[in-house]
């Protein structure tokens, strides 16, 4: 155990952000250097050792986090990332981006505010990178077989790190000029800078993985060449079938999805544009949804200028605390305020959106919208509370419903497509097609970092499995487990 009274005499205490102020008139992340910060030795002295850990079944990867929590207490960090790389190849991704189902599920939080494992985890490889305690970690053979990756975010860098230190040759296809899906475009620089990404890419090369951007799979090179070139083939290609809002004026200039706004955005950080094609400078912008996706549109239009932010969301607005048909260990929908809504702008609950209207040139000017109330099963519209916004930019940010069909992937390896519009699997994450397999939200649906990493993980010990016959992989999940929530 850490502290043994530390859960009792330490309170909680946060890594501090950068003033507002400051913060949105750059890119860099929104938190002061969080490896530096005194605290973190104290705070990961509030794990109480509880005995049964329900923090590890908050996790999907199973990170053993009283382990690192009482390493860290220690300051003895070199064997806290030991402890963090057994279970985790990122932690610097889902230490910045995870919402930390773990501290949901965490026993202090019973009645007191959880440890703040997120923080302790973050900083635990901030240190590591920053000690060079971070190396490549070569193969001592090559196994002779070969794979293909499709995809390289969370889901697909993971199965392509696990697979190459096994001993294959790892072949990862993307089809955007960079690596990193959509850690790289769909994620702010003020959320991770992509720092973070470069410096794993190269130590996932200098351990041997190859690495093909710019590859559109299904089109630049189709399934089928994929299974006579490689021996298997996993596809991590995510979720990317945005939902839509099929209403009248949706065709109008300056209504876009997110994930046409965001990479953008990136896109000028990584000095590809000088301005953003698509800019919120001195416009009125409403966001539809309300999630994090809408969070990151809402802070990347507060660092372009915009003159007014609105964030719309059908759902009621969540109370401040866990409610009871979502009791612990379970993580709760509760009302959350992210680093870009500490930065201005207005959240609208309860309300859906009826039409666009535009200018004589066809540019959106406004947004329609009225009150709902959830009865019977669906949202209904309350008379007389329709009224108009102003709205120059719209972005839609309402989630995904499947993964992109439409590229021929699919259609050419001749994978079969479950009732959600995801890619089947069985319980070894092997499609209906031999030697290929699918993980992350390619397979799952619009899911976690952190499930995506665990089913990468778990995907990666079953093409080692079906390779070699046996495999000394780790396998955190099946692709029937499911989070921790009501």
């Amino acid at each position: 155990m850490a502290d043994p009274k530390g859960f009792l005499t330490t309170p909680k205490q946060l890594a501090e952000r950068r003033p507002v102020d400051v913060r949105i008139k750059d890119w860099n992340e929104v938190y002061v250097e969080r490896s530096l910060l005194p605290i973190i030795t104290k705070q990961a002295g509030r794990c109480m050792d509880c005995g049964i850990p329900f923090c590890h079944n908050g996790c999907p990867l199973g990170n053993l986090i009283p382990e690192w929590n009482d390493l860290a207490y220690r300051d003895d960090f070199a064997g806290a990332i030991e402890r963090l790389h057994a279970t985790n190849n990122f932690p610097e991704f889902t230490g910045r981006l995870c919402p930390a189902p773990c501290e949901s599920a965490c026993v202090l939080g019973i009645n007191q505010d959880a440890v703040t494992i997120k923080n302790v985890e973050v900083t635990i490889i901030d240190k590591a990178w920053d000690r060079g305690g971070v190396t490549p970690q070569v193969p001592e053979r090559l196994s002779g077989k070969t794979v293909a990756v499709v995809g390289s975010g969370p889901a697909g860098l993971a199965a392509a790190q696990q697979l190459t230190r096994a001993g294959h040759t790892v072949v990862v296809y993307e089809r955007a000029d960079r690596v990193g899906g959509l850690l790289r475009y769909g994620i702010p620089e003020f959320k991770m800078e992509k720092r973070h990404i470069n410096r794993r890419i190269e130590q996932m090369r200098a351990e041997g993985t190859r690495f093909r951007t710019g590859v559109h799979v299904g089109e630049d090179i189709t399934g089928q060449q994929l299974r006579e070139r490689f021996d298997a083939v996993v596809v991590a290609a995510g979720a990317t079938t945005a939902r839509d809002l099929p209403v009248p004026g949706r065709e109008l200039k300056g209504v876009h999805q997110a994930m046409e706004y965001l990479p953008l955005a990136n896109k000028v950080q990584e000095g590809d544009f000088v301005e953003s094609p698509i800019s919120a400078k001195g416009k009125h912008v409403v966001v539809i949804g309300g999630g994090d996706t809408g969070a990151d549109c809402v802070g990347t239009a507060h660092r372009q200028g915009a003159a007014s932010v609105t964030q719309l969301e059908i759902m009621p607005r969540p109370g401040e605390d866990r409610p009871g048909h979502q009791p612990w260990p379970t993580m709760p929908m509760t009302y959350k305020v992210t680093s870009a809504h500490e930065e201005g702008g207005e959240r609208v609950y309860s309300v859906n959106t009826t039409r666009f209207v535009g200018d004589e040139d066809g540019n959106v000017q406004e947004l329609h919208l009225v009150e709902v109330e959830f009865k019977d099963g669906r949202f209904e519209a309350v008379p007389g509370t329709e009224r108009a916004i102003p709205a120059q930019l719209v972005t839609l940010a309402m989630g995904f419903t499947g993964t992109d069909v439409k590229n021929g992937l699919v259609e050419q390896l001749g994978v079969d497509l479950d009732a959600r519009g995801n890619i089947g699997r069985d319980g070894r994450f092997a499609t209906n097609v031999d030697g290929v397999y699918v993980c992350g939200d390619a397979g799952r649906g619009q899911s976690l970092i952190v499930w995506a990493i665990a089913e990468g993980r778990s995907a990666a010990a079953a093409v080692d499995r079906y390779l070699g016959g046996k495999t000394p992989l780790p396998a955190p999940i099946r692709p029937t487990d499911r989070p921790l929530v009501v």
